[in-house]
């Protein structure tokens, strides 16, 4: 399998994200087509030993900014790597495609030239979130901001094909976001797409709120898009703040020998709390995968996006999504 990799999306490319690719070739045997400006790339990957079979330079000149109109830069930008690397996947010469670029374009994008899966309202992003447990799996997490409750049915069962087989968690537990557990709480979408869910012959478990998401009650969380993203958003800063205040506060005076004693644990804390270790979020209900990776991405990060989709693509989702549907 081939996986294109957006070389010029991003804070931190085309460094970090060529850096991943190489960390991928080397721990994952990874076979990838780094998209983007050739001399760029080439600058990049002459910092490092690996094997030169498994990484492919494909040209592209422009690169699409988050400033830009997502519709318009996809239209206008035929050489952007973005666009070319989407095409890759819809020409068939690769399999899979990540990007940390514009999420509106990429989105965009992935909806004109790779196209869903037919049956499919809506391709949704999903995130996993990290829990007490283990992760709770968000859908919708910013791909559509308006929603209807159609379109939240058809996410839960694309997130239930994805979490069952990518994370083999049987039979697994899908609860609504809202204002409270009653089935009577909520506004029109969400008390309509409870309706829809009963019906479905997926593990239903109700509404659930969104401060009772962290402990891991839910396997899968739906929503739309506006309220996935704000609180992805909201756990990240959380989980970021929480750790500063700890770090702050164990540093200091004569804490100073406990925190030593404590850098093991909390940096296994850190650990399940680093959005780096999973890499990216799936765009579910599209034809072939396409990966969005965090605007800030470093190596670490896209190693563990190319790894998601050999796993995704190994998985056969595609296919079993568009059963399912």
């Amino acid at each position: 399998m081939k996986i294109a990799v957006d070389a010029m999306g991003g804070d931190n490319a085309p460094a970090e994200i060529v850096k991943g690719v190489v960390d991928s070739v080397k721990q994952y045997n990874a076979h990838v087509i780094l998209v983007g400006q050739k001399q760029s790339i080439e600058t990049e990957l002459n910092k490092y030993s690996y094997d030169s079979d498994s990484i492919e330079i494909v040209e592209a000149e422009e690169v699409i900014t988050t400033e830009e109109s997502p519709t318009k830069a996809i239209r206008e930008k035929k050489n952007s790597s973005m666009v070319v690397g989407l095409n890759l996947v819809k020409q068939k010469q690769a399999d899979a495609f990540v990007s940390a670029g514009s999420t509106g374009a990429l989105l965009t994008g992935a909806l004109f030239i790779v196209g869903r899966i037919k049956g499919i309202e809506r391709p949704v992003l999903g995130t996993c979130l990290p829990n007490k447990k283990g992760f709770t799996f968000l859908v919708d997490s910013g791909a559509n901001v308006d929603c209807k409750a159609k379109y939240l049915q058809q996410f839960a069962k694309m997130a239930s094909v994805y979490v069952e087989n990518m994370f083999d968690i049987k039979n697994p537990k899908v609860a609504l976001v809202n204002i409270g557990a009653e089935k009577e709480k909520g506004n029109a979408l969400t008390k309509e797409t409870y309706e829809l869910l009963e019906e479905t012959d997926l593990n239903f478990i109700g509404n659930i709120e969104p401060r009772e998401i962290p402990f891991g009650e839910a396997d899968i969380v739906v929503c739309d898009g506006f309220l996935g993203n704000t609180i992805l958003k909201l756990s990240e800063g959380l989980s970021m703040a929480l750790l500063g205040i700890i770090k702050e506060e164990i540093t200091v005076g004569h804490y100073k020998i406990a925190a030593a004693a404590l850098k093991k644990p909390f940096g296994n804390i850190k650990k399940k709390l680093d959005a780096d270790e999973i890499g990216g979020a799936p765009f579910l209900g599209l034809k072939s995968l396409v990966v969005k990776a965090h605007g800030s991405s470093n190596a670490k990060a896209i190693k563990n996006a190319i790894k998601q989709c050999m796993l995704f693509i190994e998985a056969d989702i595609v296919s079993k999504i568009g059963e399912n549907i």
